[in-house]
């Protein structure tokens, strides 16, 4: 089975959460701090996909564990299909400073899964909505009680039925993840020295640490480096893209803004032009950092930022066979 143009891109989010954004002035440990305002919205990387995903006119769907009243929330705002195995949605927090822009973020480590049948449901579903899938995102951490394995599995059940898929994660997911032959991955660069136990810093050891992983039959890697850009290592040609400059502000869904234009340009069913990828991806993910909440981005930004990217290819991959 190939996947068809046009089709619905789905996104697994296995530990979702509220994200909470708390709004100051400037913020100082060991003080009280007056909150200017607050934020709270569904979230969780998945989430955050799938909503930049329907700003760019891309019909996405989500699915992951969640409970009750996070499942009947997100229903409201997208479509979606969870599996009901958490007895509670943990909470992240972003402090976000109005007077230079910086954020600080606290991560819940979230629940663990005690339905004894939660994953096997969660395999059968997403595998009967594969057939109509053009793309799949398989995104964030894991909640307690869930085999690390479980995102390599569904990696490797849709790439075999043809559905491009970008796992985006870190530790032993992402480790298992990158023995799935043909699937994409997106570590930021110290997901990559922790995948790979090489350091990432710079262009050079960024293809060094990428090469091993591609040798061993891994379709594509986009390292995101915040405001230095992106790399995009492919078996036989890599690029990098940046801006100009880099821009200020919440860089907490810039990633995910990052995922969803990747994965919206590899669900169009034709082979990608990776350079005009890159570039729209950089856009996409600066489109987000100066939006204060994760999930959202400017559009009219990202239409202005595009033209001024600038992609380079590099010479320094060695063509395999």
């Amino acid at each position: 089975m190939t996947c068809r143009d046009g089709g619905v891109i789905l996104t697994v989010t296995l530990n979702p959460a509220y994200d909470m954004t708390y709004r100051v002035e400037h913020f100082e440990r060991g003080r009280a701090q007056r909150v200017r305002s607050v934020d709270q919205r569904l979230g969780g990387r998945g989430i955050n996909v799938t909503r930049v995903l329907n700003q760019l006119g891309k019909y996405a769907r989500a699915t992951g564990f969640s409970d009750h009243s996070f499942a009947a929330a997100a229903e409201l705002e997208m479509p979606v299909d969870f599996v009901h195995a958490l007895p509670w949605v943990r909470r992240t927090v972003v402090i976000s400073e109005s007077d230079d822009g910086t954020a600080t973020a606290l991560w819940e480590p979230g629940p663990r899964v005690t339905e004894p049948h939660a994953v096997d449901q969660l395999r059968v579903r997403v595998a009967g909505l594969l057939s109509a899938m053009s793309g799949l995102v398989i995104s964030g951490s894991l909640p307690g009680g869930v085999s690390p394995g479980l995102p390599a599995e569904l990696a490797r059940t849709a790439i075999a039925r043809g559905v491009p898929t970008i796992c985006d994660f870190d530790g032993q997911p992402l480790e298992l993840a990158a023995r799935v032959p043909g699937v994409v991955l997106t570590p930021n660069v110290e997901e990559l020295e922790r995948l790979t136990g090489r350091p990432a810093g710079t262009i050079p050891e960024i293809l060094a640490a990428v090469d091993p992983l591609i040798a061993d039959g891994v379709g594509t890697v986009v390292v995101t480096r915040g405001g230095a850009g992106m790399v995009a290592v492919t078996p036989t040609r890599a690029w990098t893209a940046a801006l100009p400059k880099p821009l200020a502000g919440n860089p907490t869904g810039a990633g995910d803004a990052a995922v969803a234009a990747i994965i919206a340009a590899l669900a169009a069913g034709t082979t990608p032009d990776w350079p005009e990828l890159l570039a729209d991806a950089v856009a996409t993910s600066a489109a987000a950092v100066v939006i204060p909440v994760a999930g959202e981005i400017d559009r009219v930004l990202r239409d202005r930022l595009l033209p001024t990217v600038r992609v380079r290819e590099l010479e320094s991959v060695v063509a395999r066979p």
